[in-house]
């Protein structure tokens, strides 16, 4: 599929970028990355996106440029669509009637669009786009280099998570050969932070609890705790990873009330344990150790659903499969 995406771009010359709603670090640094790299090759490209920038990513090159949309209110030959499970999660309208690039590295990811570039393989889409500029005979200048390699460090967890690889490691060298400072992303991603965001992360983590086995920790955000904080989209980036620290939790999860009795939910994991197979039960998807979903209904039954399937995953791992007990396919069918 890369090799249509090149032809695409070879052959047309005006493109859109967009990204998911409450964008993350993969989302924005692919698409200003992704934007760099065609006004390099002479093309008409810009950056769309519904939602605001988190404070970490403010200072990537080209962010001033983007633009905010709640619809698509131009004409282009093509829209990218980066890291999105499905063509609605841009929250933007219009642009399912748009020619779509659906570029992603979830292996969950729909094929909504007219060219589906997947690869699961890759760290990051920040990695697929360094790929994509190799392919098309595109140079690599800093200002490429620093957006992707916020792409990668973030999505790797500083190279923490397991889906960091060699090609991953070659890739991050290469930005850094083309100019982007590590230390510098690594302030920003990491010693950026606003003081709600440490007010909401005091009361979220006054919430912690465990599973009987102690080897799931879960905890909870009520829509209270964030006005309480003054907390913005974005402030709970990264709370779901906090309880892993514990070396005998292995699978986390992080509730966040969005409405009355609406939840949004991200899992993590360490190791083998795939919560992507517990977030599909749920309606969601991602990777095998970062997933979501969103859940309505009671809140500590839906809790305590979600809890049981982590607790089911942790043993299934352990016992070397990677399925849920019949019982428990059952209750979430």
């Amino acid at each position: 599929m890369l090799s249509q995406v090149v032809e695409l771009i070879e052959n047309k010359e005006k493109f859109a970028i967009t990204t998911h709603v409450r964008p993350d670090g993969d989302g924005i640094g692919s698409s200003l990355g992704l934007c760099w790299l065609l006004s390099s090759l002479g093309k008409d490209a810009e950056v769309i996106i519904r939602d605001d920038i988190p404070n970490s990513y403010g200072q990537l090159p080209g962010k001033g440029d983007i633009r905010k949309v709640s619809a698509i209110d131009d004409d282009y030959d093509a829209v990218f669509v980066i890291e999105c499970s499905s063509v609605d999660r841009p929250g933007i309208k219009g642009l399912e009637d748009e020619f779509v690039v659906n570029i992603d590295h979830h292996a969950t990811c729909e094929s909504f669009g007219t060219i589906n570039w997947i690869d699961s393989t890759a760290s990051a889409v920040g990695e697929m786009i360094y790929n994509l500029c190799k392919a098309i005979g595109g140079r690599v200048t800093p200002e490429i280099a620093e957006c992707l390699y916020m792409a990668i460090v973030t999505d790797t967890g500083s190279f923490h998570y397991p889906n960091t690889t060699e090609r991953t490691l070659k890739v991050a060298s290469e930005l850094v050969k083309a100019g982007v400072k590590p230390s510098h992303i690594s302030e920003a991603v990491y010693n950026n932070y606003s003081w709600s965001r440490v007010a909401l992360m005091q009361k979220v983590m006054s919430t912690i609890r465990r599973n009987a086995e102690g080897n799931v920790a879960f905890m909870r955000q009520t829509l209270e705790m964030g006005e309480d904080a003054g907390a913005v989209d974005g402030d709970n980036n990264g709370f779901v990873n906090l309880p892993l620290v514990a070396k005998e939790v292995v699978a986390s999860v992080y509730m966040r009330e969005v409405g009355s009795n609406k939840y949004r939910v991200s899992l993590r994991s360490k190791g083998d344990i795939n919560v992507a197979r517990v977030a599909e039960k749920f309606g969601g998807g991602g990777h095998n150790n970062a997933a979501g979903c969103r859940v309505e209904g009671d809140w500590d039954q839906k809790e305590s659903e979600i809890v049981s399937a982590l607790a089911e995953a942790v043993n299934a791992s352990r016992n070397g499969h990677d399925v849920l007990s019949p019982e428990l396919e059952r209750t979430l069918a």
